[in-house]
């Protein structure tokens, strides 16, 4: 039932298992393939949310709705995605946020996180980032210290770093018709933004 559940983006009933040690991911956009290698002692229980979304296709056909500067370190830029086409999916997956985990890894360009707004927020939204954004280590943002990495870019950023960024930051003003309203919404408000076609894990690694 676990999986039927995923495979239909809501989520399950039962905490899913373990994820591995380490494992690639490897997200088809529209401007080609971007592969990254999550690292479960960085972050367990980002990571295991994080394989746990990755094995059901969760974000095939995921808009890229942001590519902008970060609002809580000044200079910095990421990409972010993760809210469905789904208005239900969205609020189903709303109330799963995972607990806080301290920054284990210094951010640099490359690095992979779940986007949040409170205390154990990170449900589904991820965000990488394009710059060195090092303050994101240690920013006190709506009252938690930092922005754990989960996992980091082995291949692709010349992708990202193509990404259609001429809507900023301005799509996260509207977050709400996002999750409401999804691709349909993004499409006439925001017309132009890349897409995620499909997401799967390639590679495994566990030691037990």
């Amino acid at each position: 039932m676990a999986a039927a559940a995923l495979a239909r983006g809501l989520p399950a009933q039962a905490d899913p298992a373990a994820a591995p040690d380490s494992f690639l991911v490897a997200f088809e956009t529209t401007r080609g393939t971007v592969t990254i290698k999550a690292h479960r002692a960085w972050s367990p229980l980002g990571v295991d949310r994080l394989y746990e979304l990755a094995r059901s296709g969760f974000w095939d056909g995921a808009v890229i709705y942001r590519v902008g500067p970060t609002a809580s370190y000044p200079g910095g830029f990421v990409v972010q995605f993760g809210l469905t086409n789904d208005s239900s999916v969205n609020r189903a997956w709303s109330g799963r946020g995972i607990a806080d985990e301290p920054v284990r890894v210094r951010h640099r360009r490359g690095m992979v996180m779940f986007a949040r707004e409170g205390s154990n927020t990170r449900t589904i939204e991820l965000a990488i980032d394009l710059s060195t954004n090092s303050g994101l280590d240690t920013v006190l943002y709506h009252g938690v210290r930092g922005f754990p990495p989960i996992a980091e870019v082995v291949e692709g950023m010349t992708a990202l770093d193509s990404l259609n960024r001429s809507h900023g930051n301005a799509p996260l003003q509207r977050e709400d018709s996002i999750a409401a309203r999804g691709r349909e919404y993004l499409d006439r408000a925001f017309p132009g933004l890349d897409r995620i076609h499909r997401v799967r894990v390639t590679q495994e690694w566990r030691s037990r």
